[in-house]
């Protein structure tokens, strides 16, 4: 059955044209803009000599949000090299998905006074990205298969863990 448009699938994917894999690799650099801008307010706040914001606990945080970034160039690479792209390509557009981050957080820096009101919004819109590309295109993906009860499982624990985390670290 058609819609309005014409297309068979009301997905924003069929709506756009796009592929799979550049919604991927668009989602996952705007979600990296939002997360180098909260890096960029934390050691705004350092700078300007705010006395509960120390070095360590901005160096912590750009460490922590730096670590998770291999995971997501994995997640950028990965379909792209699957899609036929060499591997040193697919590695660099994984790597520049994540450039946006020191971008982002140099900006934040130079307009700290503008930037921090809107953190949670900005925040909030990162989050939004990636789950709408979990829900709209992994979800499904991941269910389909003959292993499909694994990428399941394995979305169940780490949802799990990353919900007890958050209650635990508060």
């Amino acid at each position: 059955m058609k819609d309005s448009f014409g297309l068979k699938d009301k997905t924003l994917c069929n709506y756009s044209r796009l592929k799979k894999t550049t919604m991927m690799v668009l989602a996952v650099t705007l979600h990296n803009i939002p997360e180098g801008m909260a890096v960029g307010v934390v050691y705004a706040g350092v700078i300007s000599g705010n006395a509960t914001i120390t070095s360590g606990g901005a160096l912590a945080l750009a460490l922590g949000i730096a670590i998770q970034n291999f995971p997501e160039g994995a997640i950028v690479s990965m379909p792209l090299c699957a899609e036929g792209r060499s591997k040193g390509k697919a590695f660099v557009l994984g790597a520049l998905s994540g450039a946006v981050e020191p971008v982002g957080a140099l900006l934040t820096i130079l307009a700290a006074g503008l930037i921090v009101p809107a953190m949670p919004y900005l925040l909030s819109f990162a989050a939004g990205a990636m789950m709408y590309v979990v829900v709209e295109e992994l979800i499904p993906e991941m269910s389909e298969g003959e292993h499909s009860n694994i990428g399941v499982i394995m979305f169940s624990i780490g949802f799990t863990l990353m919900m007890a985390l958050d209650v635990a670290l508060g």
